[in-house]
């Protein structure tokens, strides 16, 4: 049984151990090896202290709690491009489950509780970018009611150039 509350500062080192971990096991064999290796947990902490303390911060970030403490991690808030449509646009930033733990619901619940609150928030609609190459996370956000909607990014990782998706759901 997993529960969902907001995420607190004492939750910082499991959310960067499973966001590392994540991105070494979702990205590997699309980001460069070199990349991956070089993402420790210390860092991504450190660079989360400095952001979840920031004042005036407009994302907000929830976990998902199971029997090891975190083991899921969503972040979420206004979109960082405009989004054209009706309303004001929100975004999923990041969504990272425990590698042990994907396909048993923990990213679902995660994204629903992320959906409520921003629809809660006034926002008619959720943005996120996915990089292309990223099959099993775009089957997962499309089986969510998100579909790309033809914009396009580069995000270049140790000089490789990766196309990233924006995928887009009404809330």
């Amino acid at each position: 049984m997993v529960r969902v509350r907001e995420m607190n500062e004492a939750d910082i080192e499991a959310v960067s151990a499973i966001r590392v971990r994540g991105w070494q096991a979702a990205y590997a064999g699309i980001v460069p090896r070199s990349y991956l290796d070089a993402m420790t947990i210390e860092d991504d902490a450190g660079r989360r202290r400095e952001s979840f303390s920031h004042a005036g911060r407009e994302s907000r970030d929830l976990v998902a709690l199971g029997d090891r403490g975190p083991v899921g991690w969503i972040c979420f808030g206004p979109s960082r491009n405009r989004v054209s449509g009706e309303g004001r646009a929100g975004e999923v930033h990041a969504l990272y489950v425990a590698p042990d733990l994907i396909g048993t619901g923990v990213g679902r619940g995660l994204l629903g509780e992320a959906h409520a609150a921003m629809k809660d928030q006034g926002f008619g609609t959720s943005a996120l970018w996915v990089l292309r190459d990223n099959r099993r996370a775009r089957h997962f956000y499309e089986r969510a009611g998100y579909a790309a909607d033809g914009a396009t990014q580069d995000d270049v990782y140790d000089d490789v150039t990766l196309l990233e998706l924006r995928y887009l759901r009404e809330l």
